[in-house]
């Protein structure tokens, strides 16, 4: 196979696999059921049914890369805002605010993360929990943190975010800046930080947010 060829065939299975994890993420804004066929994915996707074995062994790996390429997509526009933070309770608090906004900026977005839950969410080990162990380490290390497990502090920094963006799913006429930041003052608080601080933190301006 020439190297012209070889690429538009690379070129095709790329294209054709973004299809189909295309497709798995609008049948997970819309509900979290996943129990449609193999057949309807692909028909949505525009693809031929044998093109989804090419890709997947199965639709939970389908699943499971979407929900991979949603928090991958989620972590880079959360992070991109967190440059040049180097306090862990400062880039925890601004972590939850921008997230919240993040997620109120892609409403597919959100309802994924609504509908996968926590558990698929965690379990992937990806780009944003990652970061947040990362944070929550150098915090318990600089004793800026007053925690022993950072495993347990990041679930349940995850289970509060999570928890925020389901009930302003629910009830949009929250002030959803100001909820996150009442939210990461409370973690902060959580974590150790003095009562006085961690407000101070939660609520300070950021670049981008007012």
């Amino acid at each position: 196979m020439s190297e012209a060829r070889a690429n538009r065939f690379q070129r095709r299975r790329g294209e054709t696999r973004r299809a189909l994890v295309h497709a798995a993420r609008q049948v997970l804004a819309e509900s979290d059921d996943t129990g449609v066929s193999i057949r309807s994915l692909a028909e949505r996707a525009d693809v031929g049914l044998g093109s989804f074995y090419n890709h997947f062994p199965s639709k939970r790996d389908l699943f499971d890369a979407a929900v991979a390429d949603v928090l991958e997509e989620y972590a880079h526009a959360v992070e991109g805002h967190l440059c040049g933070l180097d306090d862990p309770a400062e880039r925890i608090a601004a972590g939850v605010r921008f997230s919240a906004r993040v997620a109120g900026a892609s409403p597919q977005i959100m309802r994924i993360l609504c509908n996968s839950g926590l558990g698929r969410i965690h379990a992937g080990r990806g780009p944003l929990v990652r970061c947040a162990h990362r944070d929550m380490e150098r915090g318990i290390a600089s004793g800026r943190f007053a925690v022993a497990d950072p495993v347990i502090a990041v679930s349940a920094l995850n289970a509060s975010l999570l928890a925020l963006l389901e009930l302003w799913s629910t009830r949009p006429e929250i002030d959803s800046d100001r909820a996150a930041r009442a939210m990461a003052e409370m973690l902060l608080h959580m974590l150790g930080l003095p009562e006085a601080e961690a407000r101070e933190v939660a609520w300070r301006p950021l670049d981008g947010a007012a």
